[in-house]
């Protein structure tokens, strides 16, 4: 422990010296429709859903013009966002490069997840973002409550299973919510992007930095609960993990690897949305993963794991337990230095049933969301996918 500690008294004196970071930016946002969808001429309704663990969460329906004036929807798509990400992820790009843009074009009744923390959510009905109960959950969390209720939801407004829509961190929660049979059965398709339930092999340089100096256990040493890249603290900490070691400049490539085709000129107006906040433990969560290299519930050590499961390690989640009847639709990349080729390929491996795949050998994380040719190289194949499932009169 005498590094961790040493690491510690290290980072502030860092945060003394006053580092400056490109990452430090106050954040525009006031509501999803507001900031991005209303401007694009596009209709954008808001709604309010709470999790049986009372946090209260913020979901966008959003329409074209073109459904505006035919009164008609499609069938649901949910889209569930990445890690330090929110609903805004979708919109980024112009609207005909962007996919949430994009899907209700094509007459799909196109919903916007945002889970807990992010900027979009609205809290908890006894929490405030202050108490560190707040920030008391994981990726697990976010699969068995916020994406559950997301889908039971939607459900009920369209009285229809649902397409799901995932990207990264999105593919996680979907993956451990799909082995739970009731959120399965709602589900009509998935389409997958950059799918992840097993981490050993990430290469993103900055990540593995991260995880070697154990970044989650010197962040809880400084008594943070959240993961706020937009902090002076937490800015400045990555900053010294980043100095004499790596090129962190171009951030987006340090934490997620190489990408091949969105806009690097729009990378400072990325940033004034991107990233939304975390929670520590989820970062510890998904470090647990990198290191074990499980794809299983979160680790609380021997004593505490007997106490909330009954055994001294925490359970995998069984990706044969998703129905082989749920039809499943995934892209990857070759220069992925999140969701890696090994992984994706372990993955599949696991799932009984045998997913749709388009591989792009060029294709990156952030490429998925953000590339200007996505429409072309990805979302075309994803929507040839989500029609066959489900044929629609007006197509």
């Amino acid at each position: 422990m005498k590094w961790l500690l040493l690491a510690v008294v290290i980072a502030f004196t860092i945060f003394s010296a006053g580092i400056d970071s490109h990452l430090l930016r106050e954040s525009p946002v006031s509501s999803l429709c507001a900031d991005l969808i209303h401007p694009a001429g596009y209709s954008c309704t808001e709604h309010i859903i709470q999790t049986k663990d009372g946090y209260i969460l913020a979901l966008q329906r959003v329409a074209s013009p073109a459904q505006n004036l035919s009164l008609q929807y499609g069938p649901p798509v949910l889209l569930q966002h990445g890690l330090f990400m929110a609903g805004d992820a979708w919109f980024l790009n112009s609207p005909k490069e962007s996919l949430g843009f994009i899907l209700a074009d094509h007459g799909f009744d196109v919903w916007v997840g945002n889970v807990r923390g992010t900027r979009y959510s609205y809290g908890h009905i006894t929490l405030s973002e202050t108490d560190k109960e707040f920030w008391d959950w994981s990726w697990q969390d976010l699969a068995m409550y916020d994406l559950a209720e997301m889908v039971e939801y939607l459900y009920s407004i369209a009285n229809s299973k649902i397409f799901l829509v995932g990207h990264s961190q999105g593919t996680i929660m979907s993956f451990a919510a799909f082995t739970q049979p009731h959120v399965a059965e709602m589900v009509e398709g998935a389409a997958l992007l950059c799918p992840i339930s097993y981490l050993d092999h990430v290469t993103a340089p900055l990540v593995e930095r991260m995880v070697f100096m154990h970044l989650d256990q010197m962040v809880v040493a400084l008594g943070l609960h959240q993961i706020n890249f937009r902090s002076d603290m937490l800015v400045k900490l990555v900053d010294s993990l980043c100095e004499g070691h790596m090129d962190c400049s171009d951030f987006l490539t340090s934490i997620t690897g190489k990408n091949c085709c969105f806009n690097a000129s729009r990378i400072d107006y990325y940033l004034d949305y991107e990233p939304h906040p975390s929670s520590v433990k989820n970062l510890r969560h998904l470090f647990q993963m990198i290191r074990k290299g499980s794809f299983a519930q979160y680790d609380y050590g021997l004593l505490k794991n007997l106490m909330n499961y009954g055994f001294s390690k925490p359970p995998e989640f069984e990706l044969g337990l998703i129905p082989a009847s749920l039809p499943m639709w995934m892209a990857y990349g070759g220069n992925d230095g999140l969701a890696d080729v090994t992984d994706v390929e372990r993955t599949l491996a696991k799932l009984p049933s045998r997913p749709e795949l388009l591989y792009l050998e060029s294709y990156g994380h952030m490429d998925f969301v953000l590339s200007t040719s996505a429409k072309e190289d990805v979302y075309e194949h994803m929507i040839q996918f989500l029609r066959a499932r489900r044929k629609f009169s007006s197509w």
